[in-house]
């Protein structure tokens, strides 16, 4: 089964991204995939600002992309753009760093006029880094996190659009496993 790693660029502690983010990997895990989640902001920010590259929590989480198959790129929107902390990671990898790879990009926002962040600012750089396949992306709004006395969860409408782009996503990564495979034999 592929490989999955969810990149979070939020740089809060209590991040709905980051919920949402959570809610894809364990629709994944449920599907038998084998997923991760990497919160950029936990890297050392000086060697991530420096692109301190060899520095081994830096080194790690490069190694990590790099051994995906699939990278869930979760990001708030700030500015109608993503996170600059996200692009601080994005700049670290090599220039094919996401070669092969299937992504899934999603984005949280307060508003919906943020929706076209993902097509218009975090897609092309996806494909600049040699994306193989970025698949439909999802934007959540911030009020439809829930927060509360139990755990976070998102409104059921939210939940089932966004689990609709992460079947669409596990779809594509076992349609390249099966082409791989098929080439293999």
């Amino acid at each position: 089964m592929p490989k999955l790693l969810a990149l979070t660029g939020s740089p809060s502690v209590n991040s709905r991204t980051a919920v949402v983010a959570d809610h894809v990997l364990r629709r994944l895990d449920h599907a038998g995939f084998d997923t991760a989640h990497l919160a950029v902001r936990e890297l050392p920010a000086a060697d991530l600002l420096s692109a301190r590259r060899g520095e081994p929590e830096i080194r790690r989480a490069l190694e990590a992309v790099a051994e995906a198959d699939g990278i869930i790129i979760a990001t708030p929107v700030y500015k109608a753009a993503y996170t600059g902390l996200l692009k601080a990671f994005l700049d670290l990898l090599p220039q094919d760093g996401l070669a092969g790879k299937t992504v899934l990009p999603v984005a949280t926002g307060g508003s919906l006029a943020h929706v076209l962040t993902i097509d218009y600012a975090l897609r092309p750089v996806l494909a600049a880094l040699g994306a193989r396949h970025v698949t439909a992306g999802r934007f959540v709004l911030d009020s439809s996190v829930e927060r509360g006395a139990g755990p976070d969860r998102l409104r059921p409408e939210a939940e089932l659009d966004l689990f609709q782009a992460v079947d669409e996503f596990a779809e594509a990564l076992r349609a390249a496993e099966a082409a791989v495979l098929a080439t293999a034999h």
